[in-house]
Formats: C-alpha cells, structure tokens, sequence
C-alpha cells in the first residue's frame, strides 16, 4: 500500500470546508481528475455511487462508498481496478481550519490495474494531493452556492 499526504490552512470554517468536500456542484471545482458520477447528490455517510472517468487513456470505473461526511471531515473508500481510502480531516485552527488530506492507494491486479496504479502513483507523487486541497481551500472561502 502507497500513502499520500497533504495540509493546507485556510481562514473558511471546517463548515465551509465540508461543503466544498460534499456538495456535487463543488467537488468538480477541485477534484484532480475529471469524473462522471452516476448518482449526483450530497455526499453523506453510507451514500455509494459509481464513478467513470479516464486515467490514462484507459477507461476506469470505481465504486464508491462515503463512510463518513461530517464535522470532521470526509472519508470514503473507491474500489476499481485499483483501491483507493481517501480521508480529509479537518480541524479548527488559530485563524480558521486546518485540512489534512490522505490518499492510500491498494494495489490493482492485472494489466489495467498495474497501468492505473502506476498513472495514480505518478499524478499524487506530482502534487494532484496538495493541489486539490489547495481549490478545496479556496473554493471554501469563496461565498457559498444559492440553495
């Protein structure tokens, strides 16, 4: 298993944070990769949707699983050809929140699974981590989205 970890500080809320982590309109905003998801809702805890994109040039699907969406941040678990537990925690800090991002990246089996895991490897050892949470912090101090 391969671990990735990021920090930024922002003066937005651990509220504000979580809307950007789970409000389908905003995840787009900052997520490293573009995606289609076949159930557009708020991530919730016990929320499960499928999720297509391209890594690679190859076509990937996941399956993922929200284990958590709350106060302290968000959890969730993708399982495709490769596995990949994502946390982002966040916690109040002196002059707003501290997000603390992690991404552990289970193997894939097979041709597709190696290519994938060597493309994600490759795009989180760049940076995407630090630079997601970095629109994740910027998205959040931005005004919030009109019900």
């Amino acid at each position: 298993m391969s671990n990735w970890t990021a920090t930024t500080t922002t003066s937005a809320t651990p509220e504000q944070l979580l809307e950007v982590l789970t409000h389908p309109d905003r995840i787009q905003d900052w997520a490293p990769v573009d995606f289609d998801v076949d159930d557009w809702r708020r991530l919730s805890a016990g929320t499960r949707t499928r999720v297509t994109g391209r890594l690679a040039g190859v076509a990937v699907e996941f399956d993922v699983e929200i284990h958590a969406a709350d106060e302290a941040g968000l959890q969730l678990s993708a399982d495709g050809p490769i596995g990949l537990d994502v946390h982002y925690e966040l916690a109040q800090a002196s002059s707003g929140s501290a997000l603390n991002a992690s991404v552990s990246l289970r193997g894939g089996g097979g041709l597709t699974g190696r290519l994938v895991a060597n493309a994600t490897k490759a795009l989180l050892s760049a940076g995407a981590l630090e630079g997601a949470t970095g629109r994740i912090a910027r998205a959040a101090e931005m005004p919030a989205l009109a019900a």
